[in-house]
């Protein structure tokens, strides 16, 4: 693969964006869960921009900020040493978010759960991260494959509708998890590619993220 191309998967494939993604698959499939007529309404936007502001931008600057500190040697944190801060950082927002979701009645079960499974696949892989390399990629692209599976048994009925030609396209959650198989097995590569990750790193970080979210849809 081409390093070009694997650097732009690893930046999609990031574990600080399965949220979001999710999120905005879930306003696509049933928006009324979350008490909105559309992906498009403001409300909907917003809790996007919350979501994305609170596991992804904020998270992503607090680990930026350990740069110029001399905490981190790199943002691609090759050396696992350098990711238990960024753990520990991330762990805190996530943390944070889904206490907020658990005690807010608007918020669909659902949502709350995969907030809570994304939690835990970061402990997971911290501690993971203490005795050997996990690859936090692949970590959240299981979380994200088992999220649609999830939904796909909880929401068998819907569909999500996207906007095309001028109409609307209804896909079937079945496509969308065989894409989001497809998604997980090319940002794995793409890390190998990278040499970022060994095999064994990216079926560890797999295993991890698709138990935590299974581990959170069995306790909530």
């Amino acid at each position: 693969m081409n390093r070009a191309i694997a650097h732009i998967l690893s930046f999609i494939g990031h574990p600080l964006l399965v949220l979001t993604y999710v999120l905005a698959l879930l306003l696509l499939i049933n928006p009324y869960a979350f008490g909105v007529g559309g992906i498009g309404d403001s409300k909907s936007v917003l809790l996007l921009v919350s979501v994305f502001a609170s596991t992804f931008l904020i998270p992503g600057l607090g680990v930026a900020l350990m740069k110029p500190l001399g905490l981190i040697k790199s943002l691609e944190l090759r050396e696992k040493q350098e990711r238990i801060g960024p753990y520990i950082v991330a762990a805190v927002f996530y943390l944070w978010l889904f206490k907020n979701l658990a005690t807010n009645p608007v918020t669909p079960l659902l949502f709350t759960k995969f907030v809570f499974g994304t939690t835990i696949g970061l402990f997971f892989a911290f501690f993971i991260n203490i005795f050997t390399k996990i690859s936090a990629h692949a970590t959240g692209m299981g979380g994200f494959v088992a999220m649609l599976i999830i939904t796909a048994f909880e929401w068998p009925t819907l569909m999500a509708g996207f906007s095309a030609f001028g109409g609307v396209c209804y896909i079937s959650l079945l496509w969308l998890i065989a894409a989001g198989v497809l998604v997980a097995g090319l940002v794995g590569t793409a890390r190998l590619a990278l040499d970022a990750h060994t095999p064994a790193d990216l079926w560890r970080g797999y295993a991890a993220g698709v138990l935590a979210v299974w581990i959170a849809n069995g306790i909530l």
